[in-house]
């Protein structure tokens, strides 16, 4: 159809990169960082999740979306741009290698909002109706969900969404409230307030610490194991300012 976007691919250049960062530290968090990221992977690929999951789903794969924000290519270094040797970047090349690397792609919006609901929609702007960072994607019209769901996904939102209204086609999310803080991020949850005043604060965390904190609680006691699972894992880095962990 005429109204649907094209697929889009993670690396997403909306004009900033690593290149950027200026923190001394940025090497000891990157390795930090990678652990983290791929005791993601291993929790994944372990025996426990994907041995259940072959028995039960084997036409219905579980889906793990990654997304960074403003991640430019160049800031990738499985693309070998002159970034590539000063910050590397060898947990999402593991991805590249072991997966597929795009090499001829191009992003529907380069800006943050409207880019994020042409992914979860499926439609381009002029169809979906989210044009800048003003835009929102309301209930009944988040089409990522909604479908899975219909599909028999166990459907989940973690970290950075950024459409202003509830991610409620979800059946769990845990998303930031806006922009988000990179240090004492709050965390808006499903709960028996109205949208907006389901808090959970982390005082004293980084936000990359506690997205994949909170994706690892779930896949080990959220997920509904009976079901294959869609989760959308958003983080907000690098996105400027750019405040790394201390580490």
């Amino acid at each position: 159809r005429s109204n649907l976007a094209p697929a889009q691919t993670p690396v997403h250049d909306e004009g900033t990169s690593f290149s950027d960062c200026r923190s001394s530290h940025f090497g000891d968090t990157h390795k930090k960082m990678s652990f983290k990221f791929l005791a993601l992977l291993a929790l994944l690929s372990g025996s426990g999740i994907a041995g259940h999951h072959e028995e039960k789903h084997d036409s219905q794969p579980n889906i793990l979306y990654i997304m960074s924000d403003d991640h430019a290519a160049h800031g990738i270094s499985a693309y070998g741009s002159r970034l590539a040797k000063i910050a590397p970047t060898p947990t999402i090349d593991r991805l590249a290698k072991e997966g597929a690397l795009f090499k001829n792609a191009f992003c529907t919006n380069a800006i943050c909002s409207p880019s994020r609901a042409c992914v979860l929609t499926g439609q381009y702007n002029h169809t979906n109706g989210t044009f800048d960072l003003a835009g929102r994607v309301p209930p009944g019209k988040q089409t990522l969900a909604i479908e899975f769901g219909k599909a028999g996904y166990h459907t989940a939102m973690i970290g950075k969404w950024h459409l202003k209204d509830e991610p409620a086609d979800f059946q769990f999310y845990s998303v930031l409230a806006g922009q988000g803080s990179y240090f004492d991020p709050e965390f808006r949850i499903r709960g028996d307030k109205p949208w907006k005043k389901n808090i959970e604060k982390y005082p004293g965390k980084h936000s990359t610490d506690v997205i994949t904190d909170i994706t690892l609680k779930w896949l080990e006691e959220g997920w509904d194991q009976e079901k294959p699972f869609f989760l959308m894992h958003h983080y907000k880095a690098p996105h400027d300012y750019f405040e790394n962990a201390p580490r």
